[in-house]
């Protein structure tokens, strides 16, 4: 098996609009040594007929045409008939920058001539905000430059700040080797389901054979406000369903490190805060699931975490039934001043003064008051 050659994943149900943005992409790659594994899941557009003619042109695409099973099961679909050394998985309304796979492959290299291969290589990635409108921009993802462990290779634990921010599964590569060692594959979920949020966790938690570099090369299309409050009213419990999920991979890899548990607590008040923006906890299942969330976390770690807004613990007090702790505003409200910071430099004043109004205008709801 050739150490280069990767399996590029491409799961695809009605991604017509986006799809030919997507495969040149991919066919473009300055590495050409790819396998490209286009997974039709029951599209009822043209996705099929665009991948068929882009196969016409290209021996290195498959397509597989499929029934609908949703985004996990179509890349397990994917992993089962992949051959490279390396996996990467790119969802067909995103696109990639030209040398995404070269940079990272030499950036592998180093450490297998080291004696060290990588297991995970993995990288920020691009945010494309607003996409399709007139306010169309690319920004930075939320990790750029906060990613700093000690040492490379690295476990998971000297950077946890991974595991609170998007999952971005895509913006890695996998050895496939580490993948079928530990037995890692999707949860199957009907439609998109949010399957990466555990896959993430089965990754990073698995492996001390990390490598990091700073460089972005995947182009997301982040949901417009429009849609997510529609995803928020039509798939309300969702999220608490896959921190559940994620909490669950935790417990059985026996994770007790402080830091991976903090970031995991973290990603959870932010899917509630997110939640509770658009349906209250007047709704009976939504107090019920954060209650069941909260209790599944330690005490000590949320109320000693700075990062945790005085509200979000007051929160987690009440919904627990427990006493809460007398707070300290302060440290958060400096932790707030540095992100506000860190937003100026990494997103630009337009970004950073939109992303403060929003939070301001819709604190208090965030934290269920």
């Amino acid at each position: 098996m050739s150490e280069s050659l990767v399996s590029v994943i491409v799961p695809i149900y009605n991604a017509g609009p986006y799809l030919e943005q997507c495969l040149n992409s991919i066919t473009g790659q300055t590495h050409k040594e790819l396998e490209i594994i286009l997974l039709n899941d029951g599209s009822t557009d043209d996705s099929l007929s665009v991948m068929q003619r882009y196969a016409t042109s290209d021996e290195r695409i498959k397509i597989i045409d499929k029934q609908n099973q949703g985004y996990g099961a179509t890349c397990n679909r994917g992993l089962a008939e992949a051959t490279g050394t390396w996996i990467s998985i790119v969802e067909p309304d995103d696109w990639i920058e030209s040398n995404m796979y070269k940079d990272m492959l030499t950036f592998a290299k180093k450490f297998a001539d080291e004696g060290t291969p990588l297991d995970i290589v993995k990288t920020p990635y691009w945010r494309i905000w607003m996409p399709d409108t007139k306010q169309q921009r690319k920004l930075n993802c939320s990790y750029k430059n906060r990613i700093h462990p000690d040492h490379q290779p690295f476990a998971i634990a000297d950077a946890a700040h991974l595991l609170c921010h998007h999952p971005s599964i895509w913006s890695a590569i996998y050895r496939k080797s580490f993948l079928d060692e530990h037995r890692i594959r999707f949860k199957e979920i009907p439609g998109a389901g949010w399957a990466d949020n555990p896959f993430l966790v089965e990754t990073l938690c698995q492996t001390d054979r990390i490598g990091y570099f700073d460089t972005a090369y995947y182009c997301y299309r982040e949901e417009t406000p429009e849609k997510s409050k529609n995803f928020a009213h039509t798939n309300t419990l969702l999220p608490l369903e896959r921190w559940n999920d994620m909490m669950d991979v935790l417990e059985r890899l026996n994770v007790t490190d402080e830091h991976i548990l903090r970031s995991h607590n973290s990603r959870g008040f932010t899917y509630l805060s997110g939640i509770i923006e658009e349906v209250d906890l007047t709704h009976d299942d939504v107090r019920e699931a954060a209650k069941h969330m909260f209790e599944r976390m330690d005490a000590n770690l949320v109320f000693t975490d700075n990062e945790v807004s005085p509200g979000m613990k007051r929160l987690y007090a009440g919904l627990r039934g427990i006493p809460c702790p007398k707070i300290n505003p302060l440290p958060h409200m400096a932790g707030l001043v540095g992100q506000g910071v860190y937003n100026l430099k990494n997103t630009g004043l337009v970004n950073t003064f939109f992303a403060t109004k929003n939070y301001l205008v819709k604190r208090s709801r965030r934290e269920g008051k």
